[in-house]
């Protein structure tokens, strides 16, 4: 048997190969010469399946004599169960790995990239940053088939527990998406976020301030006629009322997807919120301004493009910019995503038109009562009439004492 003194005085052979130091039960000290000097092995030598095999149990000094053993009589006790410890011990290590590959943060990586491409840019942007700062420090090195409820509810508590509740259920969502693509890429059979549904404190309701009294939307309407800012921005704001479409894709406007002759504005899927391609009837008012801007910016691919940044469309702050400028409080009393809601009340409550017309042209996508999914082109000569209608009405709007704007 060795000692802890003849362990720290072995030597290799003299001409630097392996020299092996025997202690006991198969146990020794494997010692041969290397770059950085003697490197000190132990093994353990046995026999399984009539076999005879070896088992590394560690490095000296690292694992000292004493842990040597202990390794020794643990690599016994297999054998006398009849289990390899070799085998064990590289099932052990390939679960290890397995685990690092099947990580959270692999995995959800791997889903953001499978969805990227349906997302719009500040999508994007919004689910890397919840990934980034609130999912991955606490759960990104963590094998996602380990992840249960209450771990990823601490992890989203941590969220709730700053103020950001929005941020939370955000987080939740993400999350759920990625256990769903993990179970269905065979990495789990769990998702914990579906088990977190009401766990979390409620949203606090966010109200887009909008001006929904036609006389007030009418002074506003006087307002930007008189812009006296950028005659693009004049512009984009004259067809925000009209058109009421998301801020987004106003701005990002394509002359391209202009059909003058069809009256239309064909908005592709992937320059929409909901990635579902969607048409807007372009009344005579709305075309006129088009008609008006385009000898302006119809050589590019713009209709509203960035004045600082070459090839790009108008900043998404450009509406509410131009509103503050015309004296109107975005937070509180209108908001450029509050041209949707002036629409919508106005257009059901003093025009009395078909709620679902209204719905399909604010971009909205329920299935109808008989489950049928969103269609681009359905009510459309319902919807023609009711752009012109709703132009027409802005138009009486217009219509009063300048002075009652004072």
């Amino acid at each position: 048997m060795l000692t802890d003194a003849e362990v720290r005085a072995a030597t290799p052979k003299d001409n630097g190969k392996e020299k092996r130091y025997f202690d006991r039960d198969g146990l020794y000290l494997s010692v041969k010469s290397t770059k950085s000097g003697v490197g000190k092995y132990w093994r353990l030598k046995y026999r399984y399946a009539a076999k005879e095999k070896l088992l590394a149990l560690g490095v000296f000094p690292k694992i000292s004599l004493k842990a040597a053993r202990l390794k020794c009589g643990d690599a016994r006790r297999l054998l006398d169960e009849n289990k390899d410890p070799s085998q064990l011990k590289k099932a052990a290590k390939a679960k290890i790995s397995l685990s690092q590959l099947n990580s959270f943060r692999v995995v959800a990586d791997e889903w953001y990239s499978q969805q990227l491409a349906t997302w719009a840019d500040s999508t994007a942007k919004k689910r890397r940053a919840i990934l980034e700062n609130d999912l991955y420090p606490w759960l990104g090195d963590r094998p996602i088939d380990d992840i249960d409820a209450a771990e990823l509810l601490d992890t989203l508590r941590r969220i709730e527990n700053r103020g950001a509740k929005e941020t939370a259920h955000n987080g939740r969502q993400v999350a759920g998406q990625i256990f769903r693509y993990a179970r269905a890429t065979q990495r789990t059979k769990n998702d914990p976020a579906q088990d977190l549904k009401g766990a979390l404190a409620p949203k606090t309701p966010i109200h887009r301030p909008a001006i929904l009294e036609p006389k007030d939307f009418g002074k506003l309407l006087r307002a930007i006629d008189r812009y006296s800012g950028s005659y693009i921005v004049r512009s984009l704001l004259g067809l925000c009322p009209l058109l009421f479409q998301r801020p987004g894709e106003m701005i990002s406007m394509r002359w391209a997807d202009i059909d003058v002759a069809s009256a239309q504005w064909n908005l592709p899927a992937e320059t929409m919120k909901s990635r579902i391609a969607h048409v807007v009837p372009l009344s005579r008012q709305a075309l006129a301004i088009l008609m008006d801007i385009k000898p302006l910016t119809g050589n590019g691919e713009y209709v509203f493009p960035s004045q600082r940044r070459q090839g790009r469309h108008a900043s998404a702050g450009t509406i509410n910019k131009a509103l503050r400028n015309m004296g109107y409080d975005t937070k509180v009393v209108m908001c450029a995503h509050g041209f949707r809601a002036s629409a919508r009340t106005m257009l059901d409550e003093v025009l009395g038109i078909n709620s679902a017309w209204i719905e399909h042209q604010l971009a909205h996508q329920p299935s109808d009562p008989l489950g049928r999914a969103y269609n681009r082109t359905k009510h459309l000569p319902q919807r023609q009439q009711m752009m012109q209608q709703w132009a027409d009405y802005l138009d009486s709007l217009r219509c009063v004492p300048v002075n009652n704007d004072r």
